[in-house]
Parts: C-alpha cells; sequence; structure tokens
C-alpha cells in the first residue's frame, strides 16, 4: 500500500511538470516529432524482422536515439522554465547533462548488442530479403534529418561543437579538403567538420544502399553482417567523445578548453590593488557552457573589502557566471615560539610584566592565543584559514643585557674556573673564534650572534727550557 502512494505521488509530479512544459507552444513541435518517430520506429522494426536484415536493425538504433534527443530537448525546455531552488541552488542544468549522458550510453549499449548479434551470424548466416531493405533504408534517413534540421536541439548541438572528433569525421574531413580544393563552394557545408548526426545517417545509408546492390546482383547475405557492423563501429565512434564529455561535466571537472583564459584571469585578479594572495581556487561546468568556482584572496589590513570584491567578481564574472569569492584581511598576532619547557634564566607570559618594566599581557589575550597558529583562536568563528609564523604588532621582543665577567689577559693574575663552560650552553662560543664578550639572556633557545669589534690579544708560546714565561691563555 505504501509503494502504491509512492507510485501516485512520483507519477503526480511528472504530470505537473509535464504540464508546465507543453504550456509552451515551442514545446508541441517537440511532442509532435515524438509522436512521428514512436510510429516510425515501430514501422522499422517490423521490416527488420520481416526482411531479417541485421543491418537494417543497426540503422533503426539511429531512430531511437533520435527519440533520446527528443526527450532531451523537452528536459531543456522544462529547465529552461525552472528557477534555482533551496535543494538546487545552481539550478537544474545538470538534468540535461545527464540526459545527454544517458542517451549517447544507451546508445552505445545498442551498437554492443548489434556487434555481439552479428558474431553470431558470422557462424551462420541467414538467408536476407531485400523486399523492403531498400524502403526502410529511404524512411529512416529521411525522418531522421527532417528530425535533426526541424527540431533545434541545444544541449547536443553544444557537445557536438564541444566534444573531441570522432575518427568517421576526421576520415571524413581529410576527404573534404580534397574535395573542397576543386569545388571551394562546398568548404561551407563540410569544413571545418561535418555535423556527426547527419555524417553517422547518411553513412548508414550508404552502407545499407551497397548492401542491397551486392546482395540482389550476387546475393551475398553476408555482406548485411558486414555492414550491421560497420554501422555499430560508426555509431560507438560518433557517440563515445559526447559521453566522455558529458561524463566530465558530471564529475565537475574543469574544462581544459578555458584552462588558459582562468589563469590569465587569476594572474590579473592578484595584480589587483590591495591584494596580497589568491588561493584556493576551483572551478567547474554546472551545465553546458555554464561554469561556476570560488575562490579565496587576501587582502591588506588598510585595503577595502568591497572594493576588492567587485573588482575581483567583475574579472572573473565574464568567464564564471556562478561566483563565490570570500575576502580575508591581513591581520595576525604573535605565535608562540617556544613550544616545550622554557630554559634557565627565561621568564614566562605572566612574569613578562613585573620583570621587563612594560604592561602586563591581559589574560584574554593568552587565552585567545593558540599555539598552532599565528590569528586567535575564536569559537564563534571556524579555524584560520592563513597561518604565518611571523611576529605580530602586540608583543614586543624582550632583551635583557647579561655582563658576564671579563677575564683581563697577560696580566700574571691567576683566576677561578672558566665560565666559558656554562656561556656555551647558552649559545655564546669560546673567545679565541672572535665572537664578542657581551652576551644577552632571552626566552629564546638560540639567538643570532654579533661579533665583537674588541680583537684578542696575541698569544704568547713559551719557548723550551724558560719556566718563568708561559702563555697567556
Amino acid at each position: 500500500m505504501l509503494f502504491f502512494f509512492f507510485s501516485i505521488s512520483i507519477f503526480g509530479k511528472l504530470y505537473l511538470e509535464f504540464r508546465l512544459v507543453a504550456s509552451d507552444r515551442r514545446s508541441w513541435r517537440i511532442l509532435l516529432f515524438g509522436m512521428l518517430n514512436v510510429i516510425c520506429t515501430a514501422c522499422l522494426l517490423m521490416w527488420c524482422n520481416s526482411t531479417n536484415s541485421m543491418a537494417l536493425t543497426a540503422y533503426t538504433y539511429l531512430t531511437i536515439f533520435d527519440l533520446f534527443s527528443l526527450i532531451t530537448c523537452l528536459i531543456s525546455s522544462w529547465v529552461a522554465m525552472k528557477k534555482p531552488s533551496q535543494s538546487y541552488s545552481f539550478g537544474f542544468e545538470r538534468f540535461e547533462v545527464l540526459a545527454v549522458f544517458a542517451s549517447t550510453v544507451l546508445v552505445q549499449l545498442g551498437a554492443l548488442f548489434i556487434l555481439k548479434e552479428s558474431v553470431e551470424r558470422f557462424v551462420k548466416q541467414p538467408d536476407i530479403h531485400t523486399g523492403r531493405l531498400l524502403v526502410g533504408t529511404f524512411v529512416a534517413l529521411f525522418f531522421n534529418l527532417l528530425t535533426l534540421l526541424s527540431v533545434k536541439n541545444k544541449p547536443f548541438s553544444y557537445v557536438s561543437e564541444a566534444a573531441s572528433t570522432s575518427w568517421l569525421q576526421e576520415h571524413v574531413a581529410d576527404l573534404s579538403r580534397s574535395l573542397c580544393g576543386i569545388i571551394p563552394g562546398l568548404s561551407s557545408v563540410l569544413l571545418p567538420r561535418m555535423n556527426p548526426f547527419v555524417l553517422i545517417n547518411l553513412a548508414g545509408a550508404l552502407a545499407l544502399g551497397i548492401t542491397y546492390m551486392l546482395i540482389e546482383i550476387n546475393n551475398y547475405n553476408s555482406v548485411d553482417t558486414a555492414s550491421a557492423v560497420a554501422i555499430a563501429l560508426m555509431t560507438f565512434g560518433t557517440m563515445y567523445p559526447m559521453s566522455v564529455y558529458s561524463g566530465k561535466v558530471l564529475l565537475q571537472t574543469t574544462p581544459s578548453h578555458v584552462l588558459g583564459q582562468l589563469d590569465k584571469l587569476l594572474r590579473e585578479v592578484s595584480t589587483l590593488d590591495g591584494v596580497l594572495e589568491v588561493r584556493n581556487e576551483h572551478f567547474w561546468t554546472v551545465g553546458f557552457g555554464a561554469l561556476a568556482g570560488s575562490v579565496h584572496v587576501r587582502i591588506r589590513r588598510d585595503a577595502n573589502e568591497q572594493m576588492v570584491l567587485a573588482h575581483v567578481t567583475n574579472r572573473l564574472h565574464t568567464l564564471v557566471s556562478t561566483l563565490t569569492v570570500q575576502i580575508f584581511k591581513d591581520d595576525w598576532i604573535r605565535p608562540s615560539l617556544v613550544a616545550g619547557p622554557l630554559p634557565a634564566g627565561a621568564i614566562s607570559a605572566s612574569e613578562y610584566g613585573t620583570h621587563s618594566g612594560f604592561p602586563p599581557l591581559s589574560s584574554r589575550h593568552v587565552e585567545e592565543m593558540d599555539p598552532l597558529t599565528s590569528t586567535p583562536a575564536k569559537p564563534s568563528s571556524p579555524p584560520p584559514e592563513f597561518s604565518f609564523n611571523t611576529p605580530g604588532r602586540n608583543i614586543q621582543p624582550v632583551v635583557f643585557p647579561s655582563a658576564p665577567p671579563q677575564r683581563p689577559y697577560s696580566m700574571g693574575l691567576t683566576y677561578g674556573a672558566s665560565p666559558y663552560a656554562s656561556m656555551l650552553n647558552q649559545g655564546f662560543s669560546h673567545p679565541g673564534t672572535g665572537l664578542g664578550l657581551g652576551g644577552f639572556r632571552t626566552s629564546f633557545n638560540t639567538v643570532p650572534q654579533r661579533y665583537g669589534s674588541n680583537p684578542l690579544p696575541p698569544q704568547t708560546v713559551a719557548e723550551p727550557g724558560d719556566s718563568n714565561r708561559g702563555s697567556s691563555y
């Protein structure tokens, strides 16, 4: 019972959407051609059964593809009438992409079925009746071309131009260049490349015409199976690039033909006044010809956010129809540089105000400082996007001068233990290396050393046998 009510609700929604599409007069032509297509397909399938021709069956699948293309036209009209909703914030354009992908994949599956049946027929070839073979060929060709030229199919027109060329189009293009060299007037029709749907219909009709003549003249029934294989291969080769292109759109990839333009626009955005960095850029296709994207922009602290946002949107909107820009200001505080226990003689943050004479650090700032990042850790905001290991502007470095006892040289006096061992532990070097004697005690493990300006006196080396003279160091 639950399934019954669920089915009624689904069919009710489909009926309401169909009424919405049928309210447009432009959809009436599509519905009319759809009814004629169903009648024509039914007649062709009956003639395929009476003639026992596999080639005519393969050619009839192109008429079934025309029915799928008409359904895609109806979906495209429905998408144009619908507006973005809360559930579909980018609109309903992906439905027509899905329709194109499903249509091309189904026709390729039909071509694989024809190949499988043809392999079986090569083992045992039945007789072909040519009574309605040529009639069915002309009927299918006429109706297919009439449908392609009378109904404007926007999704398939875009895919046929944006997708890569098939092997059939490439071979025909080579022949067309040679022919247009002789007859230049045909260049507007044959170059740069023919419509793939018109081309596959003409090629299939030509294969059926050759099959009819060979069977009538020499009774070569196996030619019908060979023509069926040729039509299936041409159908598969024509539909495969379109299914690949629509599949990439469904996977939300960036189109390869717009990568250069996007890189150029991002370089222009990075040179705008106030912009420091452009990062986390991501662009993808929502539908055929509809590009969406998001980008994070870091700006100076003194820059105007609204002005930068307007300039960035103006630059990228020429290519990206749906754009999300997030602005970050260049603002941070000093990070915690010591993650372990403080060394001997260093002061903590709580003792900073009492020992240095500067105002003590408030508890609110201490709580908000995150030791892993350089931005304030606010509970109400998401984690910071940018982190910089650079000193901030809220804390000044504290330096405590410490003058270690200096040891005079060449005075002939005796002193206690040398303090150099304790100085080496604090990062100072031996006096003989040329470093100054003055030192600093800070809360950092290592500080940059400064070469002193007091040169050491020359050393005196004791000569053998002289016990009164010795080294001063």
